[in-house]
């Protein structure tokens, strides 16, 4: 145990306790023992007895005064050894100190530790005082105090007593270890020099506290860096309790630290998963919430930036937007900036790439060579000529170092095997270097918003792909149509997957009539867009034998049968101008809509019929006259049909829409699709809309 040279550590710590109280009830050590002094004149006579001694022999001042010690303390076979150790301390001067048998008043014996000196007074007169201490009591404070101070000293817990100004009085040497500082470093100095490298304020207020209060402070954690080994954060629970003597004295307060860094390490790396995990949870929940590469790629930059990163730009290579997305990447690529965010307005932002438009990087980018090596590119702190690399120019990079960015990371985007672009990161207000750690936590974001792209990449080229068949064999309205005047739409599904078989078709007949077509194959994607085609081409080769409208169907019927997808529903209507009438046949389609010039619209009534492809069920053809001004609307059930409302609401609101007739066709067709068809519904929609010429 380490204490300042040149005075007694319980000594100083009972004088500062008692500076305000002197005069105040006894207490420490001496008391503790119970020390007896009495004084001998030099005949070994009783002169002076003291209440301890009293306490520690039994007999009262007037029952021991003048009377021989000799006689009345020690038995009668120990009387000669006594004397003649008197006579020594007496006349030769010597000091003598031992054990001694002593007869108690109620006769027993008991076993004194002495100390016995001789005195003398300003006549010469000579005096023996005597020292007395009972030997169990001794024995069992000198136990006390060695195991004290061993444990102290052997204790591999940091231990200190500090007084009540705050300054070390003792320190043992594992808190000489765990703080880094010599023993002589620590004592006589205040708390706030010795503990310079923590929070000294936050330290000294909790200790104030407890010497006011008396509650101690148990497992208080710190952090800090020592200055013998300032690269290492280390972490400590320290507790403090207030010291104070048998009298109730505060003498100061007693500290014991235990050094808990691996600890501090395993909670801190627990933690730092636990982020991981929770910020990977909420990329999961806000990354890739639609099928748009542009939309993705923010909601990735937006979670990032939200996370760990200052600035966050997404670069999706041009090939993997326009083509098949390669395993590999060339030297020099061309890259298309989707998104740069920021978490605050910086500058910074200004040096990216702008958003949108194709970029070629040099092969010496940084970005480059993540997606040409298909591994992250991690700089933590970055110089001018790690700026150079990350910025498309010299006048970005100075933008870039202006703005105090000084640590980069980009990571790549892959999904299933395929090199789709690179995310970037960068830090400038954030002081702390991108780390392994925020390595690892980027790749996981990336690797799942790359799925997330690829998906929606994907989506776009079949979406495009689907519409590009689906719109070639929609067909060409004719300039002219005998007869009527023609206005009609086609409309996609919001998702790629459900675009699907609706057509149209207006086609000239033979006998100078007009067929007017509508008809929806079930199912969706790219196979129903395939079989639509193949039924609008039969029925373009049906009608050119002018056949009636239900035997047109039977056909249809009977070539549904053997496509995949096998069941369709179709309206053919026949026009005959000569004759002002319609003749009409269904396979199980939606009816038509007959708005009469001047009476309300209705929906006609008409034989369903069974879908084309269900076979052996007879279609009907019926016949309605028509005059000029009259309207026929024929659409498929995209335009009607959704998931939350009753179909027969759908159609009666159609009818009112249609009340309230446009001047123009192709202004009803608009506002029809613009009231009851979304462009997220998830079935496309054809329309096509006659008005009978006067």
């Amino acid at each position: 145990m380490a204490v300042a040279d040149g005075f007694d550590a319980g000594a100083h710590l009972r004088a500062v306790g008692r500076a305000e109280v002197a005069g105040g009830p006894a207490g420490g050590l001496l008391d503790a023992l119970g020390v007896a002094p009495v004084v001998l004149d030099r005949d070994g006579r009783i002169v002076l007895w003291s209440p301890q001694a009293e306490a520690l022999l039994g007999y009262r001042a007037d029952e021991a005064l003048g009377r021989y010690a000799a006689r009345l303390l020690v038995a009668e076979q120990d009387r000669d050894q006594v004397l003649t150790l008197f006579g020594k301390v007496m006349h030769g001067g010597e000091t003598w100190a031992g054990v001694f048998p002593v007869v108690h008043r109620d006769g027993s014996v008991r076993w004194l530790e002495f100390r016995n000196m001789r005195l003398q007074d300003e006549h010469g007169g000579r005096y023996a005082l005597g020292l007395a201490v009972d030997q169990s009591v001794l024995r069992q404070v000198e136990q006390d105090l060695a195991l004290s101070v061993r444990l102290i000293d052997q204790s591999p817990i940091g231990l200190a007593v500090i007084d009540t100004d705050l300054r070390y009085v003792t320190v043992n040497e594992a808190l000489v270890h765990l703080n880094g500082l010599s023993a002589a470093q620590h004592l006589g100095r205040p708390v706030r020099e010795v503990l310079s490298f923590l929070d000294t304020d936050a330290v000294e207020s909790s200790m104030r506290l407890v010497l006011a209060t008396g509650t101690p402070l148990l497992d208080q954690y710190t952090v800090g860096r020592v200055p013998a080994d300032p690269a290492t954060e280390r972490a400590w629970s320290v507790s403090t309790y207030r010291l104070e003597d048998s009298a109730g004295t505060v003498l100061g307060l007693a500290t014991s630290v235990v050094d808990v860094t691996e600890r501090h390490r395993v909670a801190a790396e627990a933690e730092r998963a636990r982020h991981r995990l929770a910020v990977i949870a909420d990329a999961s929940a806000r990354i890739g919430t639609t099928l748009d590469v542009e939309q993705t790629a923010r909601e990735l930059a937006e979670v990032a930036v939200g996370e760990f990163a200052d600035l966050a730009a997404v670069d999706i290579l041009d090939t993997a937007l326009t083509e098949v997305a390669s395993s590999t990447a060339t030297e020099s690529m061309v890259f298309r900036p989707l998104i740069v965010h920021t978490a605050y307005p910086t500058p910074a932002a200004l040096a990216a790439d702008p958003p949108g438009t194709p970029v070629r990087y040099g092969p010496d980018r940084l970005i480059s060579r993540c997606v040409r090596s298909r591994r992250p590119v991690l700089v933590a702190h970055v110089d001018d000529r790690d700026l150079a690399r990350i910025a498309p120019d010299e006048q970005a990079a100075a933008v870039l170092a202006r703005a105090g960015v000084h640590s980069y990371l980009a990571v790549p985007l892959i999904a299933r095997g395929e090199i789709l672009g690179a995310v970037d990161f960068l830090r400038a207000r954030n002081p702390m270097p991108f780390s392994d750690d925020d390595q690892a936590l980027a790749l996981e974001l990336a690797s799942r918003a790359a799925v997330c792209i690829d998906n929606a990449r994907t989506y776009q080229q079949q979406r495009h792909a689907a519409l590009t068949l689906q719109r070639s064999f929609l067909p060409r309205i004719p300039a002219t149509v005998p007869g009527l005047d023609i206005a009609c739409r086609y409309q996609p599904a919001g998702s790629a997957a459900e675009i699907g078989g609706d057509w149209y078709d207006v086609l000239p007949l033979t006998s100078g009539g007009t067929a007017l077509v509508v008809g929806d194959v079930m199912g969706s994607g790219i196979q129903a867009a395939a079989a639509m085609g193949r039924l609008r081409t039969a029925t373009q080769t049906l009608a050119e034998l002018d056949l009636a409208p239900d035997q047109v169907l039977q056909h249809l019927d009977r070539i549904t049968a053997t496509l995949e997808p096998s069941i369709a529903t179709c309206l053919y209507a026949v026009h005959e101008e000569a004759s002002s009438r319609l003749r009409i046949a269904v396979a199980g389609h939606l009816p038509p809509v007959l708005c009469r010039t001047g009476q309300a619209p209705i929906l006609l009534d008409l034989p369903a019929g069974a879908p084309l492809g269900v076979g052996g069920v007879p279609f009907r053809t019926t016949t309605i006259p028509v005059g000029p001004g009259d309207r026929l609307l024929l659409y498929t059930d995209g335009l009607v049909e959704t998931r939350r409302t009753d179909i027969d609401a759908r159609l009666h609101r159609l009818l009112e829409l249609l009340a309230t007739p446009d001047a123009d066709l192709e202004a009803t067709c608009d506002r029809l699709l613009a009231r009851l068809h979304h462009t997220e519904g998830h079935d496309d929609v054809a329309l096509l809309l006659a008005q009978v010429q006067p």
